[in-house]
């Protein structure tokens, strides 16, 4: 597995993650790792997150996704392989 290539994850986060923070910890989270992309709240009470970086980067932005902001109970988190688009230049905060 080549570390440094460009991959692109979309993430849907299940469990107590609305009301705590959670879209702000990606944030930084996404800051922290230098990954692209956006997470958003859903109405059905999950968070979803795209993002694009080297391969790394985006394996340690979900071990923080799993392990969420204090105050969030993370149940689930679902992985989607995607491609990478180059759309997004900065990772953001969306609304839904």
């Amino acid at each position: 597995m080549q570390q440094d290539r460009t991959v692109a994850r979309r993430y849907f986060v299940s469990g107590k993650v609305q009301g705590v923070g959670f879209r702000y910890f990606a944030l930084r989270s996404a800051a922290k790792h230098q990954i692209r992309g956006y997470v958003m709240n859903l109405d059905d009470g999950r968070v979803e997150a795209f993002v694009e970086g080297a391969e790394r980067a985006i394996l340690a932005f979900k071990d923080d996704l799993a392990a969420g902001p204090p105050f969030s109970a993370v149940a689930m988190l679902e992985e989607i392989v995607e491609e990478p688009t180059g759309r997004y230049s900065t990772f953001r905060i969306e609304d839904n």
